[in-house]
């Protein structure tokens, strides 16, 4: 089966404002070698897109293209209707792009709050107004910020990195698999923490592996396979879109099932 998109996603997504477009990436870590091969994918304003898809797929490199971290060959990188491509990190940042890594994402020798104060840098007049917009989504980050980051379990750890990458108030948040490594408990609140954070407005795209989980929170979802998006739609549809259950998602199909009965 070739890329699609399903009808019902098509219809509810047209008259939406783009603040994402990817086209055409090709990108990859050393010359001549590309991970990503022509991948495309958008998000428009207030969606939560997954991202999912095999082992190898490109999925954490797309998002590291396009934060600029990994050279770019061909293709755009579009936000809020101006051509970033390639563009370095901190420019990015000051350009409404935040990017949550999956590992090393704190400063651990640092308090919350100088974490937070360092997703400021570029703005630091502005620090106590968006410190309280993080608080507000995460309490506890409020409540101990005079803790180390570094004596914080993993799912802290997750809060203070998305708080930091929110401080300088992103149009887009790309978060690289946000519930690695985390027990089902924690998975879950981390969920529900990117949910509340794409509910206040911030537009979301999302790299995950519990693909289940992903799916069943995004707004729409793309299947990467070979550094290329091979299938789109939204969340629900793509759970229960047999070919895509076959060819990437294994044993969800149970899953699946169960659920609807």
């Amino acid at each position: 089966m070739t890329k699609h998109e399903t009808a019902t996603d098509a219809s509810r997504a047209q008259d939406a404002e783009a603040v994402v477009t990817v086209t055409d990436l090709v990108a990859g870590y050393l010359p001549g070698v590309n991970i990503l091969n022509g991948c495309s994918i958008e998000a428009r304003k207030g969606e939560l897109i997954g991202i999912i898809g095999p082992n190898g797929a490109g999925k954490s490199t797309l998002l590291k293209a396009m934060f600029g971290l990994v050279k770019v060959h061909s293709g755009s990188v579009v936000v809020r209707g101006k051509d970033l491509t390639g563009l370095k990190a901190n420019k990015l940042v000051a350009r409404g792009v935040g990017f949550v890594p999956q590992t090393n994402n704190v400063f651990p020798s640092l308090t919350i709050e100088e974490n937070l104060q360092m997703g400021m840098y570029q703005r630091p007049k502005d620090f106590a107004k968006r410190f309280d917009f993080v608080a507000s989504l995460f309490p506890e980050l409020g409540k101990r910020r005079q803790q180390r980051a570094g004596s914080l379990s993993g799912g802290e750890r997750q809060m203070v990195a998305m708080g930091r990458a929110l401080m300088m108030d992103p149009a887009v948040l790309l978060l690289d698999e946000p519930s690695a490594g985390l027990s089902p408990v924690k998975q879950d609140e981390t969920f529900l923490r990117v949910h509340e954070i794409n509910r206040a407005g911030v537009s979301v795209i999302m790299v995950e592996q519990n693909a289940r989980r992903c799916l069943q929170i995004c707004d729409r979802a793309y299947v990467l396979d070979q550094g290329k998006d091979a299938y789109t739609g939204t969340g629900r549809d793509l759970m229960k879109d047999p070919n895509v259950i076959k060819l990437y998602l294994g044993d969800l199909a149970d899953k699946v099932a169960e659920a609807d009965n």
